[in-house]
């Protein structure tokens, strides 16, 4: 399967395709982190290759509740307008041209201003003894079944100290998430 994951510079969902035996790419504005096909640049430039499965991690910063303290200037801007633009050009895109899709998002206002998602996922139900709501918006894809459910909930992510790698930590995928992505969507 040729796989496009959209907005990911981590790596951790392309490679776990890849060790799924997919033909598996990531792109992003950053370069990545880990080694493995990446194109570091617009996703615009590479949606119109042939993909079986896209996977997009639109940026969340102007649209989940994370920044809602925010959300006044971010409207008054323009950059909250051009978050929700983005994640519905991609979502479009995929409905168009795509077979199977996802859409991550933290929680966020593209549940009142899009639709409900899917599904609700946390890192805990995957290994991670964490908390960290994610919405999956799924196109022709089944829910995501828990892999290893864990106690030890922390709101680790919610926590984290300003720095200059904040951001970047906080939107990084999880490996249990990542795998079961890869062994449960690549299976269908």
């Amino acid at each position: 399967m040729r796989v496009l994951i959209a907005c990911e510079e981590s790596g951790a969902v392309r490679d776990a395709f890849i060790r799924g035996g997919h033909d598996a790419m990531s792109c992003d504005l950053l370069p990545t982190r880990s080694h493995g096909p990446h194109y570091q640049g617009d996703v615009r430039d590479v949606l119109h290759a042939c993909w079986d499965l896209m996977i997009f991690h639109a940026p969340c910063t102007d649209i989940c509740v994370s920044g809602a303290k925010h959300f006044a200037a971010k409207r008054m801007d323009g950059r909250q307008q051009a978050g929700i633009s983005f994640f519905m050009e991609l979502w479009r895109h995929g409905e168009r041209y795509v077979d199977k899709m996802a859409a991550e998002q933290p929680i966020g206002i593209m549940s009142s201003l899009f639709r409900k998602p899917d599904q609700i996922i946390q890192p805990w139900q995957f290994g991670h003894g964490e908390t960290k709501a994610t919405c999956l918006w799924l196109k022709n894809l089944p829910l995501l079944a828990p892999t290893n459910i864990v106690e030890g909930r922390e709101a680790r992510i919610h926590k984290m100290a300003p720095g200059p790698n904040r951001a970047r930590e906080r939107s990084a995928t999880y490996q249990g998430i990542a795998d079961a992505m890869a062994s449960q969507w690549g299976a269908s």
